[in-house]
């Protein structure tokens, strides 16, 4: 009779899991007894933190949940960083962690690994937490995941299988699993379109939640001949589209145009600070008229709104361009949208602009890859003004949470999701050496990821703003490893180059053809 351990995996290869990044330890060996004879591929980090940020890169280039298999206590407690940054994300994570004996839970006997309240440390930033204590616990376990995965807000589940569950029989029936259907929600768009037929200066804002609904949205905004403003998780739709704005909202420039509008209509954003008010601007944004769709309830009630649709983006745009027909609306949106876009390029300053046009530099060496960012100077610049040619494929740990050390195993995982994609990681050398041991799985899975490190001897973002606010700089200034002879000790190709267009075209060219990961520093 097979054990809970291998009845879990089983299940899981049933809903489509193909992949587990995880670190195995005494504390999981039984969930790893049907692992070798399933066709589940197990990708093995270095660190846990390097698990979770591999999970949450494969899930935002699949659009599946990522799925992780950790120890108890330090393995898990290594994941709270990574699950917060997805959850902040809205990125599908399924957690799977051991826990100590059932007998010895919350009774300080001091065993490997004990983490007092463990699943209660969990819940605090999963979607949900749970623990399997019998057979019967796992197919609810699994179910009530993967409904929130199809049905709300995305971000980490955590189900922790004590050491002692792990082995017992699985005297379950041999079900196959009903994967969990997307739910959608009918709604009456009766006023809002006439709100929107009606405007004569309104500007859509498009965020991470309108990723899936590329082609709606452009038809939408063509109709209504209104700007697209994208953040950051948005960037790479509507490429190169007259309408569409590549810019922060956060920018002076962009959030005159939101303020300016007669109807604002917001998918799938969340009004964060970090999109919106990083600058001194309004946040949330100020709107005559407010039209937000969203999956989340509890989001639209955050903050006023005349128009709420509680809805998946990709449901609504649909009904919404439906509904409103062969409407032509003459609304003057691509000249507005060339303003603010002219302005907001101009706002960012020169020294953001040559980081943009490094950004570009790699779009035209590499059409259609995918661009991943640490919290570092290129990664700012593109954030404020950058227009992606993939949608989905620029994205970055540089907002909401901002962990550092995410783009190095967040690569690693977006590669394994799409073999296809040409992958380039962007991090500074502060941020490297967070999560620097992770290239070594790149080597190990011959993965084509072109690791572009950004050196500028330092933290010169917090450098500044330490100097700015009138602060001593202390602490800004960790000396670099030599990262020629790290790349050496990878075993991979590298290049150097300066800090221009030309230097980083010449190094990617130089390393053409990609058969497996290589790194170009970038020196300041």
């Amino acid at each position: 009779m097979k054990t809970i351990g291998e009845a879990l995996v089983e299940q899981l290869e049933q809903r489509g899991v193909d992949t587990v990044f995880g670190i195995p330890g005494v504390h999981t060996v039984e969930l790893y007894r049907g692992l070798a004879g399933s066709k589940i591929r197990h990708i093995t980090a270095r660190h846990e933190q390097g698990v979770g940020f591999m999970a949450d890169g494969y899930a935002r280039v699949s659009g599946k949940p990522g799925v992780a298999f950790v120890i108890t206590g330090p393995g898990l407690a290594n994941m709270f960083t990574p699950m917060a940054q997805a959850r902040a994300d809205s990125s599908p994570m399924l957690v799977i962690s051991g826990v100590n004996a059932r007998e010895t839970l919350g009774r300080g006997f001091g065993c490997l690994h004990e983490l007092p309240a463990q699943q209660e440390m969990s819940a605090t930033v999963s979607l949900m937490s749970t623990q399997l204590n019998a057979d019967s616990d796992l197919m609810p376990a699994l179910d009530q995941a993967y409904n929130i995965f199809a049905n709300e807000r995305c971000g980490p589940v955590h189900i922790e299988v004590p050491t002692d569950v792990m082995k017992l029989p699985y005297a379950g029936a041999d079900q196959s699993c009903v994967d969990a259907q997307p739910k959608k929600t009918q709604v009456d768009l009766t006023d809002v379109t006439a709100v929107l037929k009606a405007a004569k200066s309104p500007v859509i804002i498009a965020g991470g939640g309108a990723r899936w609904a590329e082609s709606d949205l452009q038809e939408l905004a063509e109709r209504l001949d209104t700007p697209v403003v994208e953040t950051v998780n948005a960037r790479g739709l509507m490429h190169g589209h007259a309408l569409c704005i590549p810019a922060s909202p956060s920018l002076k420039s962009v959030n005159s145009l939101i303020k300016d509008a007669d109807v604002v209509l917001a998918l799938g954003t969340e009004f964060g600070p970090t999109d919106y008010g990083m600058y001194g601007t309004v946040w949330p944004p100020e709107a005559a008229r407010l039209i937000r769709v969203d999956i989340s309830a509890d989001q639209l009630a955050r903050h006023p709104v005349d128009y709420p649709i509680c809805g998946r983006v990709e449901d609504v745009l649909p009904d919404m361009v439906q509904a409103l027909g062969n409407n032509a609306s003459q609304n003057n949106g691509a000249d507005r949208a060339a303003e603010a876009k002219s302005a907001a390029r101009e706002e960012i300053g020169p020294d953001y602009r040559v980081l943009v046009g490094m950004l570009e530099t790699i779009q035209s060496e590499l059409p259609d890859a995918i661009l991943i960012g640490d919290s570092t100077q290129i990664t700012y610049a593109g954030n404020l003004f950058y227009d992606h040619d993939r949608a989905g494929g620029w994205f970055n740990a540089a907002t909401g949470f901002g962990a550092l050390g995410f783009s190095i195993p967040a690569c690693i995982g977006a590669s394994l999701a799409d073999p296809t994609a040409q992958v380039v990681c962007l991090v500074g050398d502060g941020g490297a050496q967070f999560s620097m041991p992770e290239i070594m799985v790149a080597v190990d899975e011959k993965l084509p990821i072109i690791f572009v490190v950004l050196n500028n001897h330092g933290y010169q973002e917090i450098e500044t703003s330490m100097a700015a606010a009138g602060v001593t700089v202390v602490g800004c200034d960790p000396t670099p490893p030599d990262f020629e002879h790290s790349a050496k000790s990878f075993g991979i190709p590298f290049q150097s180059c300066a800090m221009s267009k030309e230097g980083l075209a010449g190094a990617i060219q130089a390393l053409k053809p990609l058969t497996g990961p290589v790194m170009i520093e970038v020196k300041a």
